[in-house]
């Protein structure tokens, strides 16, 4: 199943929106580089797909990329029928699934800042296993191991 990259994100701090940039450097058993989420753990990456964004918006809602507090967000491919275990390879990089969706804090930041949180419904979590550059506009891969 191929998808595209819409949107990479990251934040200095927890518990905020992230910003969209150019790209982002993830390093195998870690995560990204400069995001406060990085570090040793099963959810180093966040992904959200642009369609659920897209849904968010359509009620009204003007949201940047990163207001869930999403690292990737991904074009074509429906997050939510992929599997722990799965692998998301983007270029160079290779991400496994560690978790799908996410218990939010009540109410979160994201969620007053958002209007509501789609993260704990639509989300997946990866660790990474090979690292590398990702851009916005690269192109992915799922694949079920």
């Amino acid at each position: 199943m191929r998808f595209e990259i819409e949107a990479v994100c990251v934040s200095d701090q927890k518990n905020i929106q992230k910003h969209a940039v150019e790209n982002i450097l993830l390093i195998k058993d870690y995560g990204i580089e400069k995001d406060s989420h990085a570090g040793p753990g099963i959810r180093q990456v966040s992904f959200l797909a642009g369609e659920e964004i897209d849904i968010v918006r359509s009620e009204g809602l003007s949201l940047e990329h990163g207001a869930f507090g999403e690292n990737i967000v991904t074009r074509g491919i429906d997050l939510t029928i992929t599997e722990v275990g799965g692998r998301l390879i983007i270029g160079e990089t290779e991400l496994e699934i560690t978790q799908k969706g996410k218990e939010c804090h009540t109410p979160c930041i994201i969620q007053e800042l958002a209007g509501r949180c789609i993260m704990p419904e639509k989300s997946v979590f990866a660790r990474v296993i090979k690292g590398g550059i990702v851009y916005a506009g690269s192109s992915g891969h799922y694949s079920i191991r």
